[in-house]
Order: C-alpha cells, then sequence, then structure tokens
C-alpha cells in the first residue's frame, strides 16, 4: 500500500544528504502516517491531518 494520507493525499519527498566532498546522496522522507478508524472505516491519516482534525471538533 502507498505510503500516502487519504485525507490530504500528502506523501513522501526526497532530499538530498551532502557528504563533505559535496556528493549527493538522495533519501526518502516519509511523512508520520498513523491507522484510525473514521466514520468505521480503517484509514492512514498523516499526524498533521489528526491535529486539525482534533482542532476544528
Amino acid at each position: 500500500m502507498a505510503k500516502k494520507c487519504d485525507i490530504c493525499g500528502r506523501g513522501s519527498t526526497k532530499g538530498a544528504s551532502r557528504s563533505h566532498s559535496n556528493i549527493k546522496t538522495l533519501k526518502r522522507q516519509h511523512i508520520n502516517l498513523q491507522s484510525k478508524k473514521i466514520n468505521g472505516k480503517k484509514t492512514k491519516i498523516c499526524t498533521a491531518c489528526i491535529r486539525t482534525m482534533a482542532k476544528n471538533k
């Protein structure tokens, strides 16, 4: 299953770590996904959306 938020659609991003000789090594930065039950369905939701939903209640 894809590492994407089911609500906002946000996924992982690419970043680069640079060594002392300035060689670029690509790395993937994943978002913080949690599995929650919303309206009786199990969804993968990022923590930013969890905080937003808690604020709007």
